[in-house]
């Protein structure tokens, strides 16, 4: 897991504990809502306000199935509805690790490859947002 992520995305702070915590929140959120947590999960900061959340091979036995038989979309087509129908539980946790707000959310799945991706927009930081006078 990524382990040099602090609230703000420098190096600084709560290094590495965020990023702990929000794989650890992915992992939990997915074992609970699709009944498998993923064996690999990483989170950083793409810029100060994104954070990425990958996630490798969280694929059922059912799911997987579905992947023999070739229904790629149909896969995909499920993740997504229960993505959708959960993404709160998202948000809040993320929200309840990075202290800041979380103004979108985006998830996506390669189901030919077991990898999932979390994707969430954080408001910016009011600093950020401050202009010199």
């Amino acid at each position: 897991m990524d382990r040099n992520l602090s609230r703000d995305g420098t190096s600084g702070g709560r290094r590495g504990v965020e990023a702990a915590e929000l794989s650890d929140a992915m992992v939990r959120l997915y074992k609970e809502l699709f009944g498998r947590g993923p064996t690999k999960a990483h989170s950083a900061y793409a810029t100060p306000d994104i954070v990425i959340c990958t996630l490798e091979e969280s694929l059922t036995s059912a799911e997987r199935k579905l992947v023999e038989l070739g229904e790629h979309q149909a896969l995909r087509d499920t993740r997504m509805l229960f993505q959708h129908a959960s993404g709160d539980e998202f948000v809040q946790a993320v929200e309840a690790i990075t202290g800041r707000v979380v103004r979108a959310f985006v998830s996506g799945i390669d189901t030919h490859h077991d990898v999932s991706s979390e994707v969430f927009y954080l408001e910016p930081l009011a600093s950020a947002m401050a202009t010199p006078t």
